[in-house]
């Protein structure tokens, strides 16, 4: 990310979302709310004096240590470690900006005058010829899983926490402690946590049991604590993973074979996680100090929002939908809109990587032509027979269909460079007036025609 920020030619706009997309492969015009920071980010250096400043001392969740630390109103993102290295107030945290009241502290010790309080949203409008979804994914919330017992004890954490927890910049700076401030003796990991379940996601999430094993390794060599895996399978299906499944074992790790059935906090504070050993037939009840609860990968949240902003479809499962499985897996029914990582579904980093190099070097082929091709298989409209009635357009599946004015009344007008001749409209017309190049009903009548006709033989 530091060497994207850095890039001549790569403009970052952080702090962003996008209102509105219209237009066309080639030719897309994109709105952009620029929401406020209260920070020009031309003066300030990243200094975090504003941070330590700040009167807000009781803080607010840290979103980035997973609600494990607390930071002020004032802050860098990603414990000082985002691009661009530049503060941002939180609006809804700060007393100035929630509450009106506050001694501005923060101003009187930038040294650059950084800190603008007037600072309002503003709209920016691109024209860009290609697009890419890089949204990503959310994390399955173990809450609507009341057999895991989240929520009932602060040492039951997901994995995403434990990252933070065993990182250099983390809430204990790389330390694994349970919420008392001790290391761990006993460690449950409890696997597909959301993933391959009927109560949840019924598909597996692909990176849950690799980041499982590397989160075994990781208590072994710090704590040296007991670790138990509570699984269903192993699925190590990269590059070395194996072989790293393996070396897991020969750590010492304990390896249950069963899904963790139930965990329940007791009255000493211990965890006890339940669950079935399928490979002895027995079951098995162990109490440990903290549970790690590996989840499942979800789709964004607002995935239904940037569907409809960028017409883009959803398979069953929430994710968006590619062009084809394997031929384009990471092309959209949009033309000119791509998809890259985990928006389109499960990955892991190395096959993330791939999928978004894959999409990048399409944009740059599209684009370096410098023109687009497009079907000839498209929709077409009789002026003369539309009668305005604006079926065709809540119809369009591709957004190619719009309204023109003519005379007192109007017309329905199909942008090819949108349509993908799928027909919808062709069929939906009440008035005949949308017809299909080279797929007309005399064509369709003709080809049916020459498929029944029977050979005629002459004499001889």
């Amino acid at each position: 990310m530091m060497d994207a920020g850095r890039h001549p030619n790569i403009k970052l706009m952080t702090y962003c979302e996008i209102e509105q997309v219209s237009g066309y492969v080639g030719h897309f015009q994109v709105r952009v709310r620029q929401r406020p920071r209260y920070v020009d980010i031309n003066l300030c250096t990243g200094c975090g004096a504003c941070v330590e400043a700040c009167v807000f001392k009781k803080g607010v969740p840290n979103e980035f240590d997973e609600g494990l630390s607390r930071r002020r109103a004032a802050y860098i993102p990603m414990n000082g470690q985002g691009v661009p290295m530049k503060a941002v107030i939180d609006e809804d945290a700060c007393l100035l900006l929630s509450k009106g009241k506050c001694v501005k502290k923060c101003m009187e010790v930038c040294p650059t005058n950084a800190i603008n309080f007037d600072q309002k949203e503003e709209f920016i409008d691109l024209e860009v010829g290609t697009i890419i979804v890089a949204t990503g994914f959310d994390k399955f919330d173990p809450g609507r899983l009341s057999a895991f017992g989240w929520g009932k004890s602060p040492n039951i954490i997901d994995g995403l926490q434990f990252e933070r927890l065993s990182s250099a910049t983390g809430p204990t700076k790389g330390e694994i402690l349970t919420s008392e401030g001790k290391k761990p003796e006993r460690v449950a990991i409890i696997h597909c946590v959301g993933s391959r379940d009927a109560n949840a996601n019924r598909y597996c999430s692909r990176v849950c049991c690799m980041y499982a094993l590397k989160h075994a390794h990781l208590v072994r060599d710090k704590t040296g604590a007991e670790v138990f895996e509570f699984y269903m399978d192993i699925r190590a299906f990269g590059k070395g993973y194996e072989e790293f499944y393996e070396r897991v074992q020969e750590e010492g790790v304990y390896f249950v074979r069963g899904r963790g059935a139930e965990v329940v906090v007791l009255n000493n504070g211990q965890i006890q996680v339940k669950a079935e050993d399928t490979t002895l037939g027995i079951p098995v009840a162990i109490n440990v100090d903290m549970v790690i609860l590996e989840t499942a990968m979800e789709p964004q949240r607002d995935a239904a929002r940037v569907a409809s902003l960028f017409g883009l479809s959803r398979s069953a499962d929430g994710f968006f939908q590619e062009a084809h499985p394997k031929l384009r897996p990471f092309h959209t029914n949009t033309e000119g809109v791509f998809l890259a990582g985990t928006c389109q579904s499960p990955k892991d980093v190395p096959d993330t990587v791939a999928h978004a190099s894959a999409a990048a070097a399409e944009c740059l082929s599209l684009l370096s032509h410098g023109e687009v091709v497009i079907s000839p298989q498209t929709a077409v409209v009789n002026e003369e027979l539309c009668s305005g009635c604006k079926t065709c357009l809540t119809l369009c599946p591709y957004s190619a269909i719009s309204f023109v004015v003519r005379d007192t009344t109007g017309v329905a007008q199909i942008n090819e460079a949108l349509c993908k001749g799928c027909g919808t409209c062709v069929a939906a017309c009440p008035a005949g007036a949308i017809t299909a190049r080279h797929f007309t009903d005399q064509q369709i009548i003709a080809e049916i025609e020459g498929l029944f006709r029977v050979p005629v033989t002459t004499g001889g």
